[in-house]
């Protein structure tokens, strides 16, 4: 089932799809464009993946991780679908990152990868933006890249674990204004789902609604303000995001 949380008629309501609608809990049916729509679960820790593709780490003349390369995020960079982004205005390169997001549905600690997906409610779809100016080491990207406001637009949908067969073998596309700029599968993860739970929770307890983004393939490109960018992933849906100046 593919769930939401969104905003209509300025209350907040938990939703399902049924046939390419929104069905409200109160039982209404409306158009995607008609809500507002909101991070489909509230985020709680968040560990994000550098270099986790190998095509993504060759792109950037890197050798794969030997551990994953993991930072956290704060709750306020996430954004809903159709959800604007900032680009401040003396950046010369602020690229997406199309990202399966892992959702956590129970406390765990010293999880066997055997038994990763035990823990796992479902899954999301992540757009992680990166601003290239700021970064001054891929291994240790610093707060000013990846903790901007409004820069990690997440959703639409909440996809339960049981209506994807295998996550480890999903398609990933981006599209910037209609026209397709990078195509990945999660099959080439360098650390997989279950090996990352378990490196994650070898030494810190992992808890519901705790995200894992497990990062993304080749082909960021930069992104202008007035760029329409749409994240798919297989089996989860697409993000729809825009990208707007600092005083838009």
């Amino acid at each position: 089932m593919k769930r939401a949380r969104v905003s209509f008629g300025g209350l907040i309501q938990d939703a399902i799809e049924v046939d390419g609608k929104v069905k409200l809990n109160d039982g209404r049916m409306v158009e995607e464009a008609d809500v507002v729509w909101l991070p489909p679960v509230k985020p709680q820790t968040v560990f994000t993946l550098g270099l986790n593709y190998a095509d993504h780490a060759a792109e950037l003349s890197f050798d794969a991780p030997k551990e994953p390369l993991v930072f956290l995020k704060g709750p306020n960079t996430f954004i809903g679908h159709r959800g604007h982004t900032v680009r401040p205005s003396d950046v010369t390169f602020m690229h997406y990152e199309c990202e399966l997001a892992v959702v956590i549905g129970k406390t765990g600690k010293n999880i066997k990868k055997e038994d990763a997906y035990d823990y796992v409610s479902g899954y999301t779809i992540a757009n992680d933006y990166a601003i290239r100016d700021y970064l001054e080491n891929y291994y240790r990207p610093n707060l000013r890249v990846k903790n901007r406001d409004t820069c990690t637009p997440i959703g639409p949908w909440f996809v339960d674990k049981e209506d994807i067969a295998d996550p480890m073998n999903l398609t990933l596309r981006t599209y910037i204004n209609g026209e397709i700029k990078q195509e990945g599968t999660t099959a080439d993860m360098v650390f997989g789902i279950p090996e990352l739970i378990e490196y994650l929770s070898s030494f810190m307890t992992l808890n519901e609604n705790d995200l894992i983004l497990t990062g993304t393939p080749k082909g960021s490109v930069d992104t202008k303000v007035g760029d329409e960018v749409i994240t798919e992933v297989e089996g989860i849906g697409k993000l729809v995001n825009t990208i707007v100046g600092e005083n838009d």
